[in-house]
This record gives C-alpha cells, structure tokens and sequence, in this order.
C-alpha cells in the first residue's frame, strides 16, 4: 500500500510517523472518533472538560502531515531538476567534444582538401644525423629515399609503375619537352644523381598526381642541377611538355621548413584542355618535384597542400 494511500484511510497515521511508546501514550488527548465512525446508541459521551481536567486539548494541527507532502514534492522536483541538469552537462560537454563534422546541422563543408594518411618521419640507420644538423654538413638524407615519398591520398588510383619506389631516369626525363631530354640526360649524367624514386596517382575528379626525389651526392650537386639545368626560379625556368609557357605563383607563400627552399609555378595561360601546376623543392642532397593537372584547371588547394606535406617530408 503506498503512502498516499495510507494517508487517505481514515484513523490512519502517517507513514512516517514514530512509533507510540508508554511515555507518549501517558501525554497524548484521548483520538476523538473520525466523522464515519459513530458511538453505539446509549454510550455516554465524555466531555472535553470531563476527559481532561486542565482545560480542552487542542486540535492537532494538519499543517505537520501538509509540510511533509510539499517536501516531499519539492524534493522530488529537486531529483527531477538534477538529474535534466546533469543530462544536459553531459550533453553539452559529448557535443563539445566532438568534432564539428560529426555534430549533424553543423557540419563544414569541404575546402578541397585531400584525405592523406598520417605521416610520420621514417627512421635513421643507428648514428646518422637528420640531414640540416651539425656535421651533415653535405646535408645528406640519410634515411631510405623511398620512405620519402608522399604517400597517396583516400579515393586515389595508384600508377603500379610509380607507387612510391625506385623511378627510372627515363620517367622523370619524359616530364619534360622531347627536344630537350638529350641535354638533360646528359646533365644527369653530369650531375652525380644517385636515385630517383615517385609516386604518381589519379584522383576521382580526374587531377592526375605525381611527386618525384631525386637524391644527389649532396647539396652542391643537388643546387647546381636546380640552378643550372632546369633554371629553377629563374624567368626562362624549363616548362614541362605540353605547357604553354610558365608564370611564378604565390602558392608557396608562407610555407616554411627549416633547411629547404620552394619554387611553385603554373602554366602560362591560354593553356589547353589540361592545366598544369607545378613546384620544386630544395632539401640538401635532394631535389623534389611536385606536379598535378586536371582538366578545366587544377585547383590551387589540394596542390598547395601536396606540395607543404612533401616538403615537410624533406624537412
């Protein structure tokens, strides 16, 4: 039975009441009969003077058995109050937690930026300094050239002839216009290259991706093949084939890695189907390029964002 139910019987005492002991009973008025419960005809009624000489007893208050029933709902408003309030704490603190992607209504929509994994540096053979510390001074990377490479973003379909491992000569020369490759593999030749590693990728919008190391026998050669066979930020540097003409951009602007220097440039508009872009990356003993095109244009995010992790690669 519950305690509604039992303060709503007549003659009934609270449930919470204490229970009656001698001392309580020898100092309690005589209970007065409840109005549905009637004295058997010819019983004497006694009076109140009659039943307590000191003076009529007075009437128990009903205000104790009402104070208990609003604390007792103030406190369970109380309880209510807590346990929303906590719910929405913890609300608010999952929601704050949670990237602004993954809260439906507030998602960012996407800048253009590709999906590329985690990189981390690969490691050194056991006492080989990274290649801009004291005594390197040849600022040579010591680390495999293949680990290097850029790995290819989420959606990209991988050319399984340059999938991040060694590249030939061939393959980095035909980038460049037919009427020129004789001079240039006669300058790699000169040039003391020691390998050629790349990756090349297709994303699904169609940009066409490919990220090329080539490793000298240290900074000088690497610098004086940069500087004097492809006139690396220079007016007249060489353009790539099927390029109509080059122009420098500010892509590269603000993109800083201690001991490396990046030349960004595009194809000189009116270009054809396909625009191309492309950067070099000075770092020591290696000499990287970074080139993307796509037809209609190649958009300047996802190329400027290959270009930094490549270089922060090389760093």
């Amino acid at each position: 039975m519950s305690e509604t139910e039992q303060q709503s019987l007549p003659g009934s005492a609270p449930a919470d009441a204490e229970p009656a002991t001698p001392a309580t009973w020898a100092n309690a008025a005589p209970a007065t009969a409840e109005p549905d419960v009637l004295p058997q005809p010819g019983t004497p009624v006694a009076s109140a003077e009659q039943t307590n000489p000191v003076g009529p007893a007075p009437a128990a208050p009903a205000a104790p058995v009402r104070s208990r029933r609003v604390l007792g709902a103030v406190a369970r408003w109380t309880a209510a109050v807590l346990v929303c309030g906590g719910l929405g704490a913890g609300t608010a603190a999952g929601i704050t937690a949670m990237e602004r992607t993954d809260v439906p209504g507030l998602a960012t929509a996407s800048d253009g930026r590709w999906d590329y994994p985690k990189l981390r540096l690969p490691a050194l053979p056991e006492g080989s300094p990274r290649p801009f510390t004291p005594g390197n001074e040849g600022e040579i990377h010591h680390a495999d050239l293949r680990a290097l490479v850029l790995p290819a973003p989420a959606g990209a379909t991988v050319d399984p002839k340059a999938d991040g491992g060694w590249v030939g000569v061939e393959r980095f020369l035909s980038l460049y216009p037919k009427e020129r490759r004789g001079l240039l593999r006669e300058a790699v030749a000169d040039s003391a290259l020691r390998h050629v590693a790349g990756r090349a990728w297709t994303m699904p919008d169609g940009t066409k991706s490919a990220v090329y190391l080539l490793r000298f026998k240290s900074v000088g050669f690497s610098e004086s093949f940069k500087d004097d066979v492809l006139n690396v930020g220079a007016a007249d540097t060489l353009p790539l084939d099927g390029t109509n003409g080059v122009e420098s951009d500010s892509l590269g602007t603000g993109v800083r890695v201690d001991g490396t220097a990046l030349y960004t440039v595009a194809e000189l508009a009116p270009y054809g189907p396909e625009q191309t872009r492309w950067a070099y990356i000075q770092a020591g003993d290696t000499l990287a390029l970074v080139v993307q095109s796509r037809k209609g244009g190649a958009a300047e995010v996802p190329f400027r964002q290959t270009f930094t992790l490549q270089n922060q690669l090389l760093g």
